[in-house]
């Protein structure tokens, strides 16, 4: 009987370590996408309910609702409002979110210029 020994070929072996290695290397090289999300809107947000900063918010209609950021989400929104109910907004609905002080003073700079 005659039994034959099967040994992997070591020259085949050194050759995939080696192009192994180039990949590794190769990936390490390539640059990586800057970040999608900056946090500045987290930021934003978080900033004016730790201040209960009153909050103007403009829908997309042209409405405006008045009252403070109480939480918010990827998709939505919390506006708590004295005397009115609160609402759950939907950020797709927004125009822009500006604070309440601030409006007056941008339509006095543009009123100025004229």
């Amino acid at each position: 009987m005659n039994r034959k020994l099967i040994r992997p070929n070591l020259t085949e072996i050194k050759e995939r370590m080696s192009q192994d290695k180039e990949r590794e290397k190769e990936a390490v090289h390539k640059r990586m996408h800057p970040p999608t999300d900056t946090f500045a809107e987290s930021y934003y947000y978080l900033k004016q309910m730790n201040k209960k900063t009153p909050m103007a918010v403009v829908y997309t209609d042209g409405e405006i609702v008045e009252g403070y950021v109480e939480w918010y989400d990827r998709n939505c929104i919390k506006l708590n409002r004295d005397n009115a109910p609160n609402l759950l907004i939907y950020k797709s609905s927004i125009r822009c979110i500006y604070k309440v002080g601030e409006a007056s003073e941008a339509e006095g700079k543009e009123s100025g210029k004229k």
